[in-house]
């Protein structure tokens, strides 16, 4: 062994080859070097390109939402805003309370009923004439009799009043009095008058009759179902026109039996006399100086309030100067570009699968804008429900790229795209941990989606999670008692609605982010690894061994999947699949031949090479055309890497040596070709997944396992590790990522998963018979 310690034996290279590696890698492992390789293979400008397009959209929004007054009357206010600018502002209140005053002193009209009040008139003056032949009042008709209540005394008093069989200038005279006392005393329903008497504040009335308009004190109102009021009312108009003695009991007791209303209410008409007089109110103006507190913090903002807010926000928005506006939207900008590039970094130091892939990261900055668009035009339509919108979408963003990308990714996505919301909403550092604590709880809970219980479980949780973060940040911000507590409490509901809502999207969701985003998750892999799919049951039907084969490599894989934390559910399916190529020449297979005839002992190496490589790329092809995802297309194509088929190479070279006989003078290009190792390996790609890298493994110990013929564990053992150190020799390994603890993790576990499987049979003792003795 030389001086420093290293051994020169073979082992000894390999750990040197190894640890010269792991520095290199670790050399290029910063976020510069990183960059920096990205840049020379031309990745990162079409990064650089969609991240700037990102912040020059999202810009825009954060501006538009911040010039908008995310509040409304009724919420308690988390700060204390004060007037910038002088402000003439109308007083909305005031002016509306002066407009309803003037509504409510404004007359209320009513309408003659001209017809009824001609009857009364024509009655009042034909009485005389009517009772001038009656010698008794029992003459007389006795409606008319009952509507004057005449008795022989009053119907003497009415003849009186005629003058050559037709009535005296006095009675006519008085008559027209009383019909002008009757006109000025409008006489209404019962309902009609109880409103008169009820609603608004003015004085008097408006009368309409076919002679014009007339004003009338309110109070000359008249209940014409109050036999009492009808009956003072028409004493004092008979005697304030002239009556007296029985006729003006005759008179009195006519109008004070009518029976029904002489006008009725105008509605419309007192609706557009109300609205004139509100419109000739002036408007009210009131000063604000700068200075003023428009609201404070802890206060429940009123409408007063709000309008002063709003006009506030816009009067200071118009006052300022291109300059200072520009830096203010500059800055807004700066800090998305900052935000922007943060998420550049983490991209690129541990997001490969958007690192690497233009369209997919421009896809998740798209799902970015869309979140961002809809928390901003949401909280602006309806601010009671900014909780609702600034958790929601941030929220669906997560679960998306839980779905579609990993948890690690969609934790850092989401914090990001929960200060973007944060800036654009003017939220407080307390709503921004609640969205932060969304998105952690979603990205634990659907990092392995596998079962339709678990979104709903999910669903509960995030709503659960969300609500206690917000009444938890609440209570620390606003205190636990009154008016804020109240708030808390609304503000906790809605991000709990939020958080069920979401959960229960996903469901909906789960297949178009799988396409959108090329993976398959628990639930589609559930399926897959389901004995009864149709491309699984004709692997089965016609190659039977290549199933057995592929169920045992299954079970190998998914326990060293597990030993190094990789995705197990994955392996095992890409395990069940990665060799249905070979149902097109199960024959061709050894697994499949069962001692019969080896098919290849007719066939060149060269052919044979065909056949076995072949079943690769029938393998993909099989793959397509039942649509598995791209997941598993890479077990397929993968498990054999770039390796070399030794069997056949061998055989080919032996074959070639064989027909270079010494002595026999053939020219060079006659001479039989030997052929290179390239040409007898598969086609590849090596794998390029942990999951990947450890079917490979499992598959080649497995099948070269079978061979043994007393497989001990310490033989067994021997063989991973052997097969384990070529392929990393081979450089199988290089593009998967894979550690030297993971590959000793897998070769622990792939060696007493196969012991177990291939574990040698006790040799019971033969009875006398030459049968072996069975144990009861």
């Amino acid at each position: 062994m030389p001086e420093n310690g290293e051994p020169t034996t073979r082992t000894g290279t390999l750990r040197r080859a190894i640890r010269s590696r792991h520095l290199l890698r670790r050399g290029e492992s910063g976020l510069a070097a990183r960059a920096l390789t990205l840049a020379r293979s031309g990745g990162l400008a079409p990064l650089l390109v969609a991240l700037v397009a990102f912040v020059a959209l999202a810009s825009p929004m954060v501006w538009w939402t911040r010039e908008h007054p995310l509040v409304e009357p009724g919420r308690v206010m988390g700060h204390t805003h004060t007037v910038r600018v002088p402000l003439r502002l109308e007083d909305s209140v005031a002016t509306m309370e002066q407009r309803e005053a003037a509504r409510q002193r404004t007359p209320r009209v009513y309408v003659a009923d001209a017809a009824f009040l001609d009857e009364v008139a024509t009655s009042l003056r034909n009485l005389p004439r009517t009772v001038a032949g009656a010698q008794s009042a029992a003459q007389v008709e006795a409606a008319i009799r009952e509507q004057f209540r005449l008795t022989d005394e009053s119907l003497a008093a009415l003849q009186g009043g005629l003058a050559d069989g037709e009535p005296t200038p006095e009675w006519s005279q008085r008559v027209e009095a009383l019909l002008t006392l009757l006109r000025a005393r409008p006489i209404v329903d019962k309902a009609t008058y109880q409103r008169a008497t009820q609603e608004g504040t003015h004085s008097q009335l408006l009368l309409r009759t076919s002679d014009g308009e007339v004003l009338v004190p309110r109070g000359e109102i008249l209940n014409a179902d109050d036999a009492q009021l009808m009956a003072g009312a028409a004493a004092i108009m008979g005697r304030d026109a002239g009556f007296v003695g029985l006729r003006r009991d005759v008179v009195a007791d006519r109008i004070a039996r009518l029976g029904r209303a002489t006008y009725r209410a105008d509605e419309s008409a007192t609706a557009a006399a109300m609205e004139q007089a509100a419109r000739l109110v002036p408007a009210v103006f009131r000063e604000s100086p700068v200075g003023q507190v428009v609201f404070r913090r802890g206060e429940r903002l009123t409408n007063a309030q709000f309008e002063l807010y709003e006009a506030e926000l816009l009067a200071s928005r118009a006052g300022m100067t291109p300059w200072a506006l520009g830096a203010e939207r500059l800055a807004l900008t700066a800090v998305l570009a900052a935000v922007a590039a943060a998420l550049l970094g983490y991209v690129i130091l541990f997001v490969p699968r958007l690192r690497g892939h233009t369209a997919r990261f421009a896809a998740v900055l798209l799902m970015m804008l869309a979140a961002l668009g809809v928390a901003g035009a949401g909280a602006a339509a309806d601010p009671g429900l900014i909780t609702l919108f600034a958790t929601a979408p941030v929220l669906l963003l997560a679960v998306a790229l839980v779905v579609g990308l990993d948890n690690r990714a969609a934790l850092a996505f989401g914090i990001i795209q929960a200060v973007i919301t944060a800036l654009a909403l003017g939220l407080s550092v307390g709503m921004l941990i609640v969205m932060v604590a969304g998105v952690g709880v979603a990205s634990w809970l659907l990092a392995d989606l596998r079962e339709r219980r678990t979104l709903l479980r999910a669903a509960l949780l995030m709503g659960l999670a969300l609500a206690v973060a917000t009444l938890t940040t609440g209570v620390v911000e606003w205190g636990g008692t009154g008016p804020a507590l109240r708030q808390t409490l609304l503000d906790a509901g809605l991000a709990a609605a939020g958080g069920v809502l979401v959960g229960s999207l996903t469901l909906f969701l789960v297949p178009g982010v799988e396409r959108a985003f090329d993976v398959a998750t628990g639930l589609t892999l559930i399926e897959l690894r389901d004995p009864r799919h149709p491309l699984l049951r004709e692997l089965q039907l016609r190659a039977p061994g290549t199933y057995t084969h592929s169920l045992n490599v299954a079970t190998i894989a998914e326990a060293a999947a597990d030993a190094i934390h990789a995705d197990t559910l994955l392996t095992y399916v890409g395990a069940l699949y990665h060799d249905i190529g070979k149902m097109n020449k199960p024959e061709y297979f050894v697994e499949n031949q069962a001692g019969g005839v080896n098919r290849h002992d007719k066939l060149s190496p060269a052919m044979s090479l065909l056949v076995i490589v072949g079943h690769v790329k029938d393998g993909m092809e099989l793959a397509r055309e039942f649509r598995l995802p791209r997941a598993v297309w890479h077990f397929v194509e993968s498990h054999h890497g770039t390796t070399l088929v030794e069997y056949f190479f061998h055989r080919a070279r032996q074959h070639a040596l064989a027909e270079r006989k010494p002595g026999q003078g053939r020219p060079p290009e006659e001479e039989a070709h030997v052929p290179d190792e390239f040409e007898y390996r598969y086609p590849g790609p090596r794998p390029r997944t942990r999951e990947a890298a450890t079917l490979m493994i499992a598959d080649a110990v497995e099948s070269t396992a079978r061979t043994l013929e007393d497989p001990t564990p310490a033989r067994i053992d021997s063989l991973v590790r052997t097969i384990v150190n070529r392929r990393l020799l081979d450089g199988q390994f290089d593009d998967c990522g894979i550690t030297l603890v993971e590959l000793n993790r897998i070769s622990e576990s792939v060696g007493r998963t196969v012991a177990s499987l291939y574990h040698a049979r006790v040799q019971y003792p033969e009875d006398e018979k030459g049968t072996e003795a069975r144990r009861a």
